[in-house]
């Protein structure tokens, strides 16, 4: 079985803040190419070289010890401790931070996919549909889980299985531990994008409302599903109006300081730049946006 976790030492070059648990581009020996995903945060290496230090991200000029993970089926053909690995921030082309391994964790070689009976094409030829995920994007206040809603109640009623993933639900229970820094939205969008693909395989139509903030985890979800699978639809509010919504009344008290890490506030949101569908929420009404997603799923290949 081979390896493809490993714990390793970077000294990170990027002007963008390293994130544990999103996925970067790796380069190894200049020559393979594939994704890499900081697991864990170790320690931080003070300047003295060997003071440590506690961190959850990691800045530029900083040297770190992290665990770290190549997609499946990638590991050095070689003794890794002679790998030279470059990590790529996609937000950031032009930096490479170099990391130097150190050795392979024994906990990925001791896992293997373990191949079961009943497979995705059997279930969904039970259920006679195929399983898709429509992912809702766009700022809180924007419309998201009110559509998600309206549009399930749609496939309902035309006899399909579906289930919806809202971002305030699942913190109820499976994100619960997770706050609001960059971090936590990271690992917030990882386990509910696996959690989908999960459904997915079960035959499902899977609607996920999350705001997800970071094109970089949106697209981490997009790479775990096969083409078509996955339908990214940007629910497309101007801050104003969701201002002015303002049902829950967060943004009142994100103005006010009393919410910190607030999207669209102190907060980033990075727009889809080529979604599989945009919906102006102040030009559609919600029949009309549903409408819409009918045609979009039904023009998806199946």
């Amino acid at each position: 079985m081979l390896n493809n976790q490993f714990e390793g030492e970077i000294l990170w070059a990027s002007a963008t803040p390293m994130i544990v648990g999103r996925a970067y581009q790796a380069e190894i020996n200049n020559t393979i190419k594939a994704q890499c995903t900081i697991t864990e945060l170790k320690y931080v290496l003070a300047s003295d070289g060997e003071t440590r230090l506690a961190a959850k991200t990691l800045a530029a000029g900083q040297r770190a010890v992290v665990n770290l993970q190549l997609e499946p089926g990638i590991e050095p053909k070689c003794d890794v401790t002679q790998v030279a690995l470059e990590l790529i921030d996609p937000d950031d082309d032009n930096a490479s931070s170099t990391c130097n391994l150190h050795f392979a964790l024994r906990r990925s070689s001791n896992i293997r996919w373990q191949a079961m009976a009943i497979d995705r094409a059997a279930r969904e030829n039970l259920m006679q549909q195929k399983g898709k995920c429509i992912w809702f994007t766009g700022l809180s206040g924007s419309g998201k889980s009110t559509i998600a809603s309206a549009f399930e109640q749609h496939l309902y009623r035309q006899g399909m299985f579906t289930m919806t993933l809202d971002g305030d639900n699942v913190r109820h229970g499976l994100n619960k531990d997770l706050g609001f820094t960059e971090t936590d939205r990271v690992e917030n969008i990882r386990r509910v994008a696996e959690v989908s693909k999960l459904m997915v395989e079960a035959g499902l139509v899977v609607l996920v409302s999350f705001i997800s903030p970071f094109r970089a985890e949106r697209k981490l979800a997009r790479d775990l599903f096969a083409p078509g699978d996955f339908i990214e639809v940007f629910v497309d509010t101007p801050l104003e109006e969701c201002e002015r919504r303002d049902v829950k009344g967060l943004y009142a008290k994100a103005r006010r300081g009393e919410i910190k890490n607030f999207t669209g506030i102190d907060s980033a949101y990075e727009a889809p730049l080529n979604p599989e569908m945009r919906l102006p929420t102040v030009e559609m009404k919600i029949e009309d946006c549903c409408l819409a997603l009918v045609e979009k799923l039904n023009e998806v290949p199946k």
